[in-house]
């Protein structure tokens, strides 16, 4: 009696709430199992006061029969189908019990059997289904149109599909916003709950990012599109967390695996408790009684049951929260994680990071603005967050930009491009000036470490090899990012590590600010993977939590990878096991505590179904169980694991996560 995460009919007229996601909620009877229980429920209630009554064989035994096609007809297929493919179904074996129940005049307790059994499984697919409700509802959350606006202001109603990126639409007051974009003109209050969980609306103006979906105030929005409306937040939440739950965690694989053997063991275990009892003078009927309970109270379904709801409901409530867990084997290992190494800029830092300092050399023949010209021609191209801050200087200042050529970046270093005919290499100073001794490099190395002193980045420019200038760039701490780290230290019982590329005092003056002791810098993405490794090799469950191209192989090599999404490259996104969608680091240890309770929920579901199913055989061996009891512990326990499981679907357990 599995159940999994699969496309559930919906009620797709279901009111929607003035703010906050719109209630997309499967309809009970519009599942086939709610249907077919309902119908087995309803003629074994006509059956039964017949039976009692004593009324000819002739008016309850067709209601009876009818009882047994509606509710076991489904389970019996796929069981059979199972068997085709040599695996034996413990939806198969209840049907069988219930048959022989029947065989020897026990024609009321075989239906009863189907019908708590039919009644079981709708209660799964019922839960099952909202779970995916869920995720799902949050497709209702953008609207299915937009308003474009063309470069005469003419208005146009599109489809969302049909939006591009660098497309403006206009968002009317009491509108959804249609697309994840930046605010071109206008000013409104924005309802972000159903993406961020701020419970007051959020002044927009030009220049501030605005998600699909969202609920527009009382004024007016011109919105750039700067994502696809499959790439937006919350298109990315369902298509990653519908991913994550195709795929199976450990603990669910080693119990499908046991499932056959124990499945076998009990078959032949029910041929015994049948044939021994028969072999030393028990009558027919009772043998096969006791047999048939014994079969159906020592069925794995509670077991089998245990481990995904759990982890499938946190990954839906993670998912709600903007963290994709990527799938049930990242859940749960994300639960073991003893040690964790965060990256600086980007992760622990706001990753928007401002050029403060423009130095050119004195003999360079380059003013400031000069020296940031050729500096964000080649940075350009680049996706780096110091390339961007440097185009952005540049842009502030109203400069404009030559067209750079022969770009190329080495991660950890820096780029290189041709711009105006001069060979022009930005990076850190420590690789560019490797292996020179001369006057040029000295001085250099020296306004470098300045910068530095002052905990800013420095970046060295050159000109056809030789040093020209350099800028301070400076970058601040995300807010909460102290209260972060003191949370993943009280979780994982040691405070957490942070490497980064940047120079050694910037990375120090930041990490005392956060509250980081152990710091490593100036690494390239070789010696970061190195310093994870040192970590593994020493028996420690390493998450590493990034968001650049340098930081890609660092998290490949993480028993865990977290990405910050926002600004995160395409390369570590792709690399992570999960992401962090809005940026906010807050969510990296909530994430690790909701993990911590799905997995004791999967202890506990295990203990609970251990404990029914050793008393309920026990009985059956040692005393005499009734069947019908028998059906309702071993049905009973079976939904307790299953409901106990969605309990992570709540909000409140998000927030308990989070405190």
């Amino acid at each position: 009696m599995t159940s999994t995460l699969a496309p559930a009919p919906v009620d797709r007229a279901a009111p929607h709430r003035a703010s906050g996601a719109p209630r997309r909620r499967t309809r009970v009877f519009a599942l086939p199992e709610a249907r077919w229980a309902a119908t087995a429920t309803v003629l074994f209630l006509l059956a039964l006061p017949l039976h009692l009554a004593g009324a000819p064989a002739w008016t309850w035994g067709p209601l009876y029969a009818l009882t047994y096609v509606s509710g076991g007809w489904e389970p019996g297929r796929a069981g059979l189908r199972a068997l085709r493919e040599r695996t034996l179904d413990v939806d198969l074996l209840m049907v069988v019990a219930a048959l022989g129940a029947a065989a020897i005049g026990q024609v009321m307790e075989g239906a009863l059997l189907i019908v708590i059994f039919a009644t079981s499984g709708a209660l799964e697919a019922l839960a099952t289904a909202r779970t995916a409700d869920s995720v799902r509802g949050l497709l209702d959350l953008a609207p299915a149109t937009a308003t474009r606006v063309d470069g005469d202001g003419g208005e146009e109603t599109v489809r969302l599909p049909e939006l591009s990126v660098g497309d403006t639409v206009l968002v009317r007051p009491g509108e959804r916003v249609g697309a994840d974009g930046r605010v071109l003109d206008g000013a409104s209050e924005v309802d972000q709950a159903t993406i961020t969980g701020e419970p007051l609306p959020v002044a927009k103006e030009k220049g501030d990012e605005v998600f699909a979906g969202t609920l527009n105030g009382t004024g007016a929005l011109r919105v750039r599109v700067e994502r696809d409306a499959s790439d937006t937040v919350i298109a990315r939440i369902v298509r990653m967390v519908e991913e994550a739950s195709e795929t199976k965690a450990p603990t669910q694989l080693f119990i499908e695996k046991v499932e056959q053997r124990y499945s076998l063991g009990m078959v032949a275990a029910t041929l015994a408790v049948f044939l021994v009892p028969l072999a030393v003078g028990a009558a027919l009927s009772d043998a096969l009684l006791r047999a048939m309970t014994f079969m159906i109270v020592a069925s794995p379904c509670a077991v089998v049951l245990a481990t995904m709801p759990p982890l499938l409901s946190a990954i839906a409530n993670a998912g709600r929260h903007g963290v994709l867990v990527k799938s049930a084997v990242v859940m749960e290992r994300l639960g073991q994680i003893d040690a964790v190494a965060l990256d600086k800029t980007g992760t622990l830092t706001e990753g928007a990071p401002r050029v403060s300092d423009v130095r050119p050399f004195p003999g360079s023949g380059l003013e400031p603005g000069e020296l940031l010209v050729l500096a964000a021609a080649a940075e350009h191209p680049s996706e780096h967050p110091l390339a961007r801050a440097v185009v952005d200087a540049a842009r502030e200042r109203g400069l404009a930009l030559p067209a750079a050529e022969d770009f190329a970046s080495t991660p950890g270093v820096g780029v290189t491009a041709t711009v105006d005919g001069r060979a022009v290499a930005v990076g850190a100073p420590a690789r560019l000036l490797r292996g020179r001794a001369d006057a040029a490099a000295a001085r250099a190395a020296v306004l470098a470490a300045e910068l530095e002193e002052g905990g800013r980045t420095a970046v060295l420019v050159t000109v056809d090899g030789s040093p020209v200038g350099a800028l301070g760039i400076a970058d601040r701490l995300r807010p909460g990012a102290a209260a972060t780290v003191s949370a993943l230290t009280s979780l994982t019982g040691t405070a957490p590590l942070l490497l980064t590329g940047d120079n050694p005092r910037a990375a120090a003056r930041l990490a005392a600010e956060a509250g980081i002791e152990e710091v490593r810098a100036g690494l390239l993405p070789q010696e970061k993977v190195g310093a994870v490794g040192e970590l593994e090799a020493a028996g420690r469950r390493v998450m590493v939590v990034g968001d650049g191209v340098n930081d890609a192989p660092a998290l490949a090599a993480a028993h865990t990878g977290v990405a910050m999404g926002r600004a995160g490259s395409d390369l570590a996104l792709e690399t992570a096991d999960a992401v962090i969608v809005r940026d906010e680091l807050a969510t990296v240890p909530a994430v690790i505590a909701l993990s911590r309770r799905a997995r004791r929920l999967v202890v506990q579901n295990l203990v609970v179904a251990g404990v029914f199913i050793t008393g309920l055989v026990l009985w059956d061996l040692a005393g005499t169980l009734p069947l019908p009891l028998g059906v309702a512990g071993h049905e009973g326990s079976t939904v307790i694991v299953g409901l106990n499981g969605l309990r992570l679907l709540r909000e409140a357990a998000w927030k308990r996560a989070t405190a």
